[in-house]
């Protein structure tokens, strides 16, 4: 078996290495997780919450060098790194503190002679496919509900964040987690899909491709194992002519490049309304031009490289692919000298001049580029936000909310934002339409995906 290997974007030495699970191993792990999860799934809601909680705190306490890995694996800049477990924290303790209620029966009105109950129960084993672009957030979307569910969790991580199985690994063994509820494995692409095949899972929650998502489906067909899947996005956002502009270019440009456009709900495509659409265009052209795209382990970078050259070489064709069919590009590459053909450093870039002919436009781009094309009214935008194949997140940019609710029913998205983008808040649900796939996590709906409903419905009187 070819080993796995992380390989730094920073400047492409190996941080880590690690043999795929064999055949033998993955039985084992799954016969420990089958085995462990009858006596975790009888323990009381609220100790099953104890060792979660203890477990996001062992997490945080390793915080200082979490920071860095993240950095020297995926490539985002130090400044920013700290702040993914700011974030897993909060959607780690919504999710604990709202699993009582969401887990809880229900009970219908009450019938003399009956006692009746829908019960939630686990659904067994449990397999967590993450993605590398935000490793701890994504990951414990699942893990954490999952867990707290009273499923086993077995986490199969990116090759690109192989460290970050291993965190969540250590921060369970620091929580005194029983053994076998928790396991990480090393799996390549063809393991985890005869994983996957094998029957032996009963919940799989995948964050990736489109591609991969599908590849995930065939492999579960006739397993009756269910799946959730988040896929690809090209998220919206529409800048009505109401907007107050100043934050609206802030926000927006931040959506677009924070991450270096490596973000599931990450802005890849603007409408703006033609009154503001010049001044607009002009204020994001400005700000995306003071990114300074650097070493990410350098404190005054705020752009730092893709995750893999292969990634960068796509988005730097479809740039190309734009330019060459009419599109403007509002920032000079040149300036800024660690891109170059080859590199995973990309520069920041805003086009004008596009439509959905280019593949900028329609395709996912997940790099930090952002096309911006003028509407005449509610309705082009609306008409131009549908006109994709993805729905995860839309973003509208107003001051007026009604309209902002009232575009939003007529958008086909996941998640409507007024004034704010790239971001899910823990107490809603965070789902997709079309090929950005199904299923929920997050808020207390998530918790219907990890469980079955069984039904009681006792006669007490004869």
């Amino acid at each position: 078996m070819t080993d796995i290997v992380c390989v730094s974007p920073v400047d492409g030495r190996e941080i880590a290495r690690r043999k795929p699970a064999s055949s033998a191993e993955i039985e084992r792990a799954v016969a420990a997780a089958r085995a462990a999860q009858k006596e975790w799934g009888a323990l009381p809601l609220a100790e099953r919450a104890r060792y979660c909680s203890a477990a996001v705190d062992a997490m945080l306490a390793m915080g200082g060098e979490i920071a860095p890995e993240i950095s020297w694996q995926m490539g985002r800049p130090i400044r920013y790194a700290a702040g993914e477990l700011k974030g897993f924290e909060e959607r780690a303790r919504r999710m604990i503190a709202m699993a009582e209620t969401a887990l809880a029966p229900f009970v219908p009105e009450k019938r003399d002679g009956f006692r009746r109950m829908i019960k939630k129960e686990p659904r067994g084993v449990m397999l967590t496919v993450a993605p590398w672009n935000y490793p701890y957030l994504t990951a414990i979307n699942s893990i954490i509900p999952g867990l707290l569910s009273g499923n086993a969790v077995i986490l199969k991580h990116a090759a690109q964040t192989l460290l970050v199985g291993e965190r969540f690994a250590e921060a369970f063994r620091r929580a005194g987690l029983p053994d076998g509820v928790f396991q990480t494995l090393s799996l390549d692409h063809d393991s985890t899909l005869k994983l996957i095949s094998s029957g032996l899972i009963d919940q799989i929650n995948f964050t990736g491709s489109v591609e991969a998502g599908r590849a995930i489906e065939r492999a579960a067909a006739g397993t009756f194992a269910n799946v959730t899947l988040e896929l690809g996005g090209k998220d919206p956002a529409y800048v009505r002519h109401d907007a107050n502009l100043a934050h609206a270019i802030e926000n927006l440009v931040d959506g677009a490049m924070f991450n270096s456009g490596q973000c599931c709900c990450g802005i890849e495509r603007i409408y703006v309304h033609h009154d503001v659409y010049d001044r607009f265009v002009a204020g994001a052209s400005d700000l995306a031009r003071t990114y300074v795209l650097d070493d990410p382990l350098n404190e005054a970078t705020t752009l730092g490289p893709m995750a893999r050259a292969s990634l960068a070489e796509i988005v730097r064709r479809q740039v190309g692919e734009a330019v060459e069919r009419g599109a403007k590009t509002h920032v000079d590459a040149a300036a800024f000298s660690r891109d170059r053909a080859g590199s995973t450093y990309v520069a920041p870039q805003i086009l004008t001049g596009v439509d959905h002919d280019m593949t900028v436009m329609v395709e996912e781009t997940f790099g930090p580029v952002v096309g911006i094309m003028p509407v005449r009214s509610d309705e082009e935008a609306v008409r131009l936000m549908n006109d994709s194949k993805y729905g995860l997140t839309a973003a509208i940019w107003t001051s007026d909310a009604d309209a902002a609710e009232k575009l939003g029913a007529e958008i086909e998205t996941g998640t409507v934002f007024m004034n704010r983008c790239d971001y899910l808040d823990p107490d809603l649900a965070w789902t997709g339409v079309k090929e950005t796939g199904r299923g929920v996590s997050l808020s207390p709906f998530a918790f219907d995906h990890l469980t079955r409903l069984k039904s009681y419905h006792l006669r007490t009187q004869i």
